[in-house]
This record gives structure tokens, sequence and C-alpha cells, in this order.
């Protein structure tokens, strides 16, 4: 069952839905670092303020690969819905993070 972003909230409720199942802990987990060339470049950018672009889009590749995941596994278990999605990070090594995307996998019908 393929499950659609707005059928994903952080909130334990879908408005205009009732859940009837729920399916148990669901989760996505992603691993990143930059190359060794990006991480001197961003080093440099750091040093001179503002936005880092490459760390912005190394996080926001992260995040979306453990989301991805995350609804992966859901749409495994039989959930058509995912409620209490919430992301977490921690760096494993120097420069290197992981980005854990989780929730709880539901069945829900309309009201």
């Amino acid at each position: 069952m393929k499950i659609s972003k707005s059928m994903v909230t952080t909130s334990l409720e879908l408005p205009g839905h009732t859940i009837v199942q729920s399916l148990g802990i669901v989760r996505g987990i992603s691993v990143r670092s930059l190359s060794m060339g990006g991480s001197i470049a961003a080093g440099f950018r750091s040093m001179l303020g503002g936005s880092i672009e490459r760390y912005v889009k190394l996080c926001e590749q992260t995040r979306q690969e453990a989301f991805d995941l995350l609804v992966e596994h859901a749409e495994e278990m039989g959930a058509n819905a995912i409620v209490g999605m919430r992301y977490d990070a921690n760096e494993v090594l120097e420069g290197v993070t992981e980005v854990l995307a989780y929730g709880t996998a539901v069945i829900v019908e309309k009201k």
C-alpha cells in the first residue's frame, strides 16, 4: 500500500481519519558524510560565516532518505499512514552523521 506524504504526521491523530489499527514502530535510518574535498570547502566557508550550502544539501538529502525508508518500512507492514513521526540525529564519527526517522505505522479510515 502506497503512503502519501499527507498521510504522515507528527501528531498522534490524522485529521479526518480514525485509527483502526496500530501496527507498531517503524523507522528509517541514513548515515552520511561529506567527501574530503567537500569538508575542506565547507570548513573554509564556516570561517567566513553564513549558510554552508554543502552541509545544508547533505542534511536535507540524509533526512529525505531516512523519511523514504521510514515510509517504505510502514508500507511493508501494511500501513496506510504514520503518526507521531519524528527525526533524531547523532554524530557517529567526526563528520559522519546518522539521521533516524521514526513513528508509528497505522491503518486509518476516513471519518
